[in-house]
């Protein structure tokens, strides 16, 4: 295929270099002339483990050049890979002048050569979600004519390792709903190992941010564990190296699915200590200690729609934690009945697990303090807890597919995001 890289920073460098090895025709376009000189030469314009020699090998080969002229470039091209950077402004919003001002130099080519090849546009710049699409919307025609086609693909580059994480990525990203675009894309990463996946636009732009975001946190989280492991005199590396053999757990899929709050006897009473722990060492652990804030107003987001939504008589379907047992303590659902009665609201709770007369020990005295008036609260189904409900909050109990649904009642599940949540026009008062 004919490409053109726009930027010759760290990703589009290693881009251009990488998709020349795999066979493809490359143009980089950068408006810094030493970087364009360099490419044209041989040379890397930056440091790289391994891009010097391979820019040298595609260079020689005759797949890749550089120039200044986009237009020049994008004459022959079939595909228009966007580099630029996306810096942070002043005051820390994203800076998207760079991309704007080459999709409209794309959008300017496509209006002045409208019988040209077809176009496919592919963005790797980081984007926040919904921008891709605002900028194409402002700055290229009209896609009905068919002239171009679109697709956001995001890069897991590290620098240093950039060129053997562009072979070898987690997965390659396609967001698009374009079929066009998607086969192109397909086509122009063919050579790339890794599994492909169809996404929206949107949610091709967010998973770039999810990853970084949880790389950053995996980071603090590591140096803050190393804090209170040095304060307590405790190997700090010895605690990391055994944490990360957990795959089933710790370095795994698990408790990374968005839900509901955490809750129960281990998670919240550990954090609680080991907050303390720090502070009473004089250790700063800011991530640590925003947890249990984060969890509560997580919690106190579903009230809070709830309330929006005006219910004054909710069924609680699972009051415990989790499925499968009768442990409520520290529940999210208990604060939630707790609050939304405090509100007014007429609450009833089924859950075919609790029985109060059955708890016990701390479990028994946690419930008496956070809801005493539990047994009257309480109903024997899930019919009664239903019948001339407003709505239901789906909680830790999991009905029989289609109960819920022949009850003709709008279901909040506390275990999905709140775009599935009911919204004001689906409520029944």
């Amino acid at each position: 295929m004919r490409v053109v890289v726009f930027g010759l920073g760290y990703v589009g460098s290693v881009t251009a270099a990488c998709l020349a090895e795999a066979g493809h025709h490359v143009v980089g376009v950068d408006l810094a002339r030493p970087k364009v000189l360099a490419v044209r030469r041989g040379l890397a314009p930056l440091a790289e483990p391994g891009l010097a020699s391979l820019i040298s090998e595609v260079v020689d080969a005759g797949r890749l050049t550089a120039t200044t002229d986009a237009v020049r470039a994008l004459n022959d091209a079939d595909v228009a890979v966007v580099c630029v950077g996306t810096p942070s402004a002043p005051n820390g919003a994203l800076f998207t002048g760079f991309v704007e001002e080459v999709l409209g130099q794309i959008g300017a080519f496509l209006e002045q050569h409208p019988e040209g090849r077809h176009l496919t546009v592919v963005v790797r710049s980081t984007l926040l979600p919904g921008t891709t699409e605002r900028i194409v919307a402002e700055r290229m025609p009209d896609p009905a004519g068919g002239r171009y086609s679109v697709a956001y693909c995001p890069e897991f580059l590290r620098e240093s390792s950039a060129i053997v994480d562009f072979g070898h990525p987690p997965f390659t990203i396609i967001g698009t709903d374009d079929d066009v675009a998607l086969a192109a894309v397909t086509d122009l990463f063919d050579s790339v190992a890794a599994p492909v996946r169809q996404v929206s636009i949107a949610t091709a732009e967010s998973v770039k941010y999810a990853s970084n975001a949880f790389h950053a946190v995996k980071i603090a989280f590591a140096n803050e564990m190393a804090r209170f492991a040095d304060a307590y005199d405790v190997d700090a590396d010895a605690l990391m190296a055994v944490f990360v053999e957990d795959k089933m757990l710790n370095v795994s899929a698990r408790y990374l699915r968005p839900g509901a709050s955490f809750g129960g006897s281990c998670l919240p009473k550990d954090v609680r200590a080991l907050i303390h722990a720090v502070r009473h060492a004089d250790v700063a652990a800011p991530l640590l200690e925003s947890l249990l804030p984060s969890n509560a107003s997580h919690t106190r987001r579903l009230v809070d729609h709830v309330l929006s939504l005006g219910w004054r008589r909710v069924a609680l379907l699972g009051l415990a934690f989790k499925s499968g047992t009768d442990d409520l303590r520290e529940s999210p659902y208990v604060d939630i009945a707790e609050t939304l009665t405090g509100k007014g609201v007429e609450v009833r709770i089924f859950d075919e697990v609790v029985n109060p007369a059955e708890l016990v020990g701390s479990n028994e005295s946690y419930i008496r303090l956070r809801l005493p008036h539990l047994e009257r609260l309480l109903v024997g189904s899930r019919a009664a807890a239903i019948t001339g409900a407003d709505g239901i909050i789906l909680g830790s109990d999991r009905a029989p597919e289609g109960v819920l649904l022949d009850a003709g009642v709008p279901v909040l599940d506390a275990n999905t995001p709140a775009r599935h949540w009911p919204q004001l026009a689906l409520s029944r008062i």
